[in-house]
């Protein structure tokens, strides 16, 4: 152990493991102060390493980790905060985990269940073989616990996301009226799918930023030569702490809330020029960092928005459209995450293959929708929900990316990415690779869909309303490719037989030649 020179502490019995996303304040494990537990919180190449991250997201993490040590410290707690200087010499979690039980002579070694495949199959498998007890202990952060998982979800089942919400509403009484709806409705998504227009941009608020130094965390990045992408300075917008973390959901449910189910959907370049300044998150809380992190509980979030809607004069539709995200979707998608690990993570069922395109890791395409979208998230490991489904999620899917490559950029490259809720999202909903799991039907899109939500196509190289030529709008080919090769897997849906009509009503030549563009295309995906 030659890099922590640790002294001797003959009371210390336990040692308890304490994960980056495990920031829980309000955990029971702190509501006793107790000198035989020793807290240990550690930066890890092996949690740097596993993929290629955004700057950003690395030092989010070390940041709101330091904070956290120094939080339970100074509640009287004894805490280990070990940064990566210290740890270097580990190329896991297993061999810190063996020196400090060692070290210590430590009767018990306890943890929080990982919300993570990999993590939690690593720490049962070092259970094993510590020469001390363990004990594995719930993270009392989700609406619900591990254990209840399994009377929601099967394995290899179509779940609806529409009737398990319906559940939860039930269950935890929230925006209920007895047995019913508060407003006779489940949910108000067909008014969330507003476009801006000119006339709203000015009233769209300044995002919440921070200025927490991380001046430290680069050097010692450096210093290890950890792989990053992405942009940063010397000072992280992103709350790092649990008060930075309630002032951004207070400043959500006053500014934001009040016009976030309205706008939910939209998305806008145009604002940046019009307003001379950056509007990157709209009307969105960005409080999944927060959450993800556990600096914020669920509960938490909703008894906040609820609080305001009640309080103020905020519609229905907004807060039930931000309260299905946390308490739906969120919940939802944990749930289809745990009922099919492992096999999840491999599911290809479209059998993609294509590579990513270059230009993913710096943003110089000619689509002007997806230069917006991915430039954003590199300058700020952000986008919001439409962004990445129906933009860069819509991309990869029409152009047949492989799955692997798909989920390992948005893994890397968004600051509230872990794989519990990364992996239904992009290689589930977005990609379809299993094969409906998630969603009923793909949510492939054509340039007709970016159009209608947003104002990318006004200052676009490429026409949205052509299909074929080389100013055409590359989605709007791709599309009808995608369709047509999975014609026989898609035709069934219902939902896809106006689709299939659609493309009748084209005369044979033209099809040919939307064919032979889309060919065209995914010849030269890194030249779009």
């Amino acid at each position: 152990m030659s890099n922590l020179n640790l002294p001797a502490d003959n009371s210390i019995k336990t040692v308890r493991l304490i994960l980056g996303d495990q920031l829980n304040a309000n955990h029971s494990w702190y509501k006793q102060k107790d000198p035989s537990v020793l807290y240990v919180i550690a930066e890890l190449k092996q949690e740097t390493d596993y993929v290629m991250h955004h700057i950003q997201k690395v030092c989010a993490f070390f940041a709101a980790m330091e904070n956290f040590a120094s939080a339970l410290s100074k509640a009287g707690h004894k805490v280990l905060h070990l940064t990566i200087d210290q740890t270097c010499e580990y190329p896991s979690l297993n061999g810190l985990v063996v020196s400090l039980v060692n070290h210590y002579q430590a009767q018990q070694f306890e943890y929080q269940l990982p919300d993570e495949y990999r993590l939690r199959q690593q720490l049962e498998q070092l259970s094993k073989q510590l020469a001390c007890d363990s004990r594995q202990f719930q993270t009392e952060h989700f609406f619900l616990a591990d254990d209840e998982l399994r009377k929601y979800f099967s394995a290899g089942k179509h779940h609806r996301m529409e009737a398990f919400y319906r559940k939860m509403r039930k269950r935890f009484c929230i925006l209920m009226d007895g047995e019913k709806p508060l407003g006779d409705k489940w949910n108000f998504d067909a008014d969330n799918r507003n476009k801006l227009k000119a006339q709203d941009l000015a009233a769209i608020p300044q995002p919440l930023i921070f200025a927490n130094s991380v001046v430290n965390i680069l050097a010692r990045l450096k210093r290890h030569k950890v792989k990053t992408f992405g942009q940063t300075d010397k000072e992280l917008l992103w709350p790092v702490n649990r008060q930075q973390a309630l002032q951004l959901l207070d400043y959500f449910c006053q500014h934001c809330l009040p016009k976030f189910g309205y706008f939910q959907d939209a998305m806008t370049c145009r604002a940046d020029n019009l307003l001379n300044k950056k509007q990157w998150s709209l009307y969105h809380s960005r409080l999944s960092f927060a959450l993800n992190s556990k600096m914020l509980s669920p509960q938490l979030v909703v008894n906040k928005a609820l609080a305001a809607y009640n309080n103020s004069n905020i519609q229905l539709a907004q807060v039930e459209g931000f309260i299905r995200q946390i308490l739906g979707w969120r919940e939802f998608v944990r749930g289809i995450y745990w009922a099919n690990m492992p096999h999840y993570q491999s599911m290809n069922y479209l059998e993609a293959n294509n590579q990513l395109p270059e230009w993913f890791w710096h943003g110089q395409t000619k689509m002007n929708c997806m230069r917006h979208a991915i430039e954003q998230s590199l300058e700020y490991a952000y986008a919001h929900h439409i962004q990445r489904l129906m933009v860069t999620g819509n991309f990869c899917l029409i152009a047949g990316i492989n799955p692997d490559q798909v989920d390992a950029w948005y893994l890397g490259i968004y600051i509230d990415a872990i794989e519990w809720v990364e992996l239904p999202n992009t290689r589930g909903m977005s990609q379809f690779a299993g094969g409906g799991i998630v969603g009923s039907k793909a949510y492939a899109a054509s340039g007709n869909y970016i159009n209608k939500m947003t104002d990318y196509c006004n200052s676009c190289h490429y026409q949205v309303k052509q299909s074929v030529g080389d100013n055409a709008c590359p989605l709007n080919a791709l599309y009808w490719h995608f369709m047509l090769k999975h014609q026989q897997s898609f035709s069934a849906n219902p939902r896809n037989k106006m689709v299939y009509a659609n493309w009748q009503k084209n005369t044979e030549d033209k099809q040919q030649q939307i064919l032979a563009r889309a060919e065209s295309l995914l010849a030269n995906l890194n030249q779009l």
